[in-house]
C-alpha cells in the first residue's frame, strides 16, 4: 500500500468501515454471458454480511440483455457506446441520498467475467484495513480461439502476485467518498480503469493492488472495450484481429 493519502480531503483519510456495497456492470450486448456474471455476484453478495446494490448499466444493447437482468439487480439505460460513461452513470444513480460516502464501497467488474465468492470479502477486508481503493487481477478462461502458443507467452508476461502493477475494470474498488473526491469514471471509450486510477495515484490515494480474488475474464476475440483485455491478448500473440487459432 502507499502512505496516508494527503491529497484527499482530510475527513476522507481516516479509516471507516464498509457498511454499503455497490457493485456496478457495463453491459453492451452480452446476452449469452451476463447470466453467469450475475450468478457470480450474486454468490459473492451472499459471502458479505453487508447490502450489497448490483447495477446494470445497458449501453445501446440491442441484444436480448435487458430480459436477463433478475429482479435483485437495479438497471440504468444509456446509450453512449462508452464503457467510462456507462461506469460513470451506474455509480451516479446511486444519488445523493445513499448510506455516507465514506462507508459505502464502489465496485465494478465487466458482463464477461465471473468474480470469485470471496472477490466482495476481499475487497471489504482491504477497504476496513485502510485503503481507498482495491486493484485487482484477473485470470483467462482460455486461449483456445488464440494462435499457438499465447497462453504461455500471457503467463510469462502477467504478474498475479500481491503489489502486481495491472489495472483492469473487471476487478476494481473505490471507496465513493475517494471516488468523488477525484472525479469518478471520465467518458472515455478506452483505459477508463486506468485513467481513474491514475488520478487516485496522484491524490496519494491507498491503494491495494491485491492478487487473493482474481476474477475469470472471456479471451475472446471480439473484446467490446476499443484497447481493452482482448487488445492486450492481440497484442501480446501477435494476432490480427480477423485471425482465427488454427
Amino acid at each position: 500500500m502507499s502512505s496516508q493519502a494527503p491529497g484527499l480531503p482530510k475527513e476522507h483519510q481516516a479509516t471507516a468501515p464498509v457498511e454499503r456495497i455497490v457493485v456496478v456492470v457495463p453491459v453492451h450486448n452480452e446476452a449469452e454471458r451476463l447470466p453467469a456474471c450475475l450468478e457470480a455476484l450474486q454468490a459473492a453478495a451472499t459471502a458479505v454480511p453487508i447490502p450489497v446494490e448490483v447495477i446494470v448499466v445497458l449501453d445501446a444493447c440491442d441484444d436480448d440483455s435487458a430480459t436477463l437482468v433478475t429482479d435483485e439487480v437495479s438497471t440504468v439505460v444509456v446509450d453512449v457506446r462508452c464503457v467510462g460513461a456507462a461506469r460513470g452513470a451506474g455509480f451516479a444513480s446511486v444519488g445523493p441520498s445513499s448510506s455516507e460516502p465514506a462507508t459505502t464501497w464502489f465496485a465494478t467488474t465487466d458482463a464477461d467475467s465471473t468474480v470469485p465468492r470471496d472477490w466482495l470479502a476481499e475487497h471489504v477486508a482491504a477497504a476496513d484495513a485502510g485503503a481507498d481503493a482495491y486493484v485487482g487481477t484477473v485470470t483467462p478462461d482460455g486461449f483456445d480461439e488464440w494462435p499457438a502458443g499465447t497462453g504461455e507467452m500471457y503467463l510469462r508476461e502477467y504478474d498475479p502476485s500481491p503489489g502486481h502493477g495491472h489495472v483492469h475494470g473487471a476487478n476494481l474498488g473505490v471507496r465513493a467518498s475517494t471516488y468523488a473526491d477525484v472525479g469518478g469514471f471520465r467518458e472515455v471509450d478506452t483505459d477508463e480503469d486506468v485513467d481513474l486510477v491514475d488520478r487516485l495515484h496522484a491524490a496519494d490515494a491507498v491503494i491495494e493492488r491485491g492478487a487473493h480474488a482474481p476474477v475469470r475474464t472471456s479471451t475472446r476475440r471480439d473484446g467490446r472495450a476499443r484497447h481493452g483485455f482482448a487488445g492486450y491478448l492481440r497484442q501480446l500473440s501477435g494476432a490480427r484481429p480477423d485471425e482465427v487459432a488454427g
